[in-house]
C-alpha cells in the first residue's frame, strides 16, 4: 500500500485500529487467482508478537490456502468520508479521507481444541456484556459439536504491519477545523467518526 509519510500510522496506533475494527478481509492466493472472505478476527498481543485468529465455512475453498501460508493478508478498514474542496479556502481537487490497515502474516490451520478456545474467546467478547448472553457454556454441546464440523479454524502470525491514516493533515487549521464542522454536520456514523478522530489529534484547535 503507498503510504506518504504524513498518512503513516505508526505501530500502536495500528495495533489498536485492528483491534477496533476487528471485520477484515482475509486474501490468500491458489494457483495464482486471488481469494478474499470477509471475516471477523479476534487480536491478541503475546510475548512481543501480534496474532489474529478466525474461521470460515468448511465448503470455502480458501480453507485449503491457510495451512502454513507464508503469504496472507489481512486488511482492516476503518472509517472513512468524502471531503468536498467547498470546505478549503483556496480552489482545489476534493478527496476522501481513511483508516486502512493491511497486514501481512504467516497462518496455519487450528486443531480442534485450539478451534474451541477461539470461538470460546469470540463469544466472551461479543456476548459477555449482554443480558442473558449466549456463552460456550450456555449451548448444548451436541450442536456446537456439529456446528463445529461444518467450520475450519485458523491462526495467523502477523508479521508485518502497513497502516495508512489519510485525515486531512496536511490541511491548514483553518481548512482543519472548516472539514470537522462540515463533517459534523451529517447524519452518517463514519463521516461522524472521521471527524472524531481529526478533533483527537489537534485537540488545541477545538478547545
Amino acid at each position: 500500500m503507498y503510504i506518504p509519510k504524513q498518512y503513516r500510522m505508526n505501530h500502536d496506533e495500528a495495533v489498536q485500529m485492528m483491534k477496533s475494527y476487528p471485520f477484515a478481509l482475509l486474501i490468500t492466493v491458489d494457483e495464482q487467482r486471488p481469494l478474499a472472505t470477509h471475516i471477523p478476527l479476534e487480536i491478541r498481543e503475546e510475548e512481543g508478537k501480534i496474532y489474529a485468529t478466525g474461521h470460515i465455512a468448511y465448503g470455502n475453498i480458501q480453507k485449503k490456502t491457510l495451512d502454513h501460508n507464508r503469504d496472507v493478508l489481512l486488511i482492516f478498514q476503518g472509517p472513512h468520508a468524502y471531503i468536498s474542496s467547498s470546505w478549503y479556502e483556496r480552489e482545489e481537487v476534493p478527496t476522501w479521507d481513511y483508516l486502512a490497515v493491511h497486514a501481512y502474516g504467516t497462518s496455519r490451520v487450528l486443531e480442534k481444541d485450539e478451534l474451541k478456545s477461539a470461538l470460546d474467546s469470540m463469544l466472551k467478547r461479543y456476548e459477555s456484556h449482554r443480558e442473558n448472553g449466549r456463552l460456550w457454556e450456555t449451548f448444548d454441546p451436541e450442536l456446537l459439536e456439529r456446528e463445529m464440523k461444518g467450520i475450519v479454524g485458523f491462526e495467523i502470525e502477523i508479521t508485518s504491519i502497513e497502516a495508512a491514516a489519510k485525515m486531512s493533515q496536511n490541511r491548514s487549521d483553518t481548512d482543519y477545523k472548516s472539514i470537522v464542522a462540515e463533517l459534523e454536520k451529517s447524519e452518517d456514523q463514519e463521516e461522524i467518526q472521521v471527524a472524531q478522530w481529526m478533533r483527537e489529534k489537534r485537540k488545541g484547535l477545538f478547545e
